[in-house]
């Protein structure tokens, strides 16, 4: 899979192989937090944590995926784009988060603050 901006030319490259989730960045500059691309949408959007028991990251959008790493309740998390993968509780939305390190939450434990992520 590949992500283009079209403002920066910054491609970012996600690898998913053997269970690990790989991401860096091949051409253009670092995109700021709150930078907006020429659509005037965010390149990141903000979620916060409503998972009581904090939520599981794992290496792609399914269940049965290698946990990596856990976020813990009300922790604002950074998220970079959103995709379709298994059902948590009647919701299919994933969003990959960019903190630290490129993982896939379940965006029914995410609150979204500000606009919804746009589609990877």
């Amino acid at each position: 899979m590949s992500l283009r901006s079209t403002a920066t030319g910054t491609r970012l490259g996600i690898l998913v192989a053997g269970g690990a989730l790989a991401a860096c960045t091949l051409t253009g500059p670092a995109v700021a937090a709150d930078d907006t691309g020429t659509s005037g949408h965010p390149r990141t959007y903000k979620g916060r944590v409503i998972a009581k028991s904090g939520l599981l990251l794992r290496t792609s959008p399914h269940r049965g995926a290698k946990v990596i790493r856990s976020v813990p309740y009300g922790k604002v998390v950074t998220i970079y784009c959103k995709t379709t993968g298994d059902h948590v509780s009647g919701n299919n939305r994933w969003y990959l988060l960019t903190n630290g390190t490129w993982a896939w939450g379940a965006a029914h434990y995410i609150a979204n603050i500000g606009p919804a992520p746009r589609w990877c």
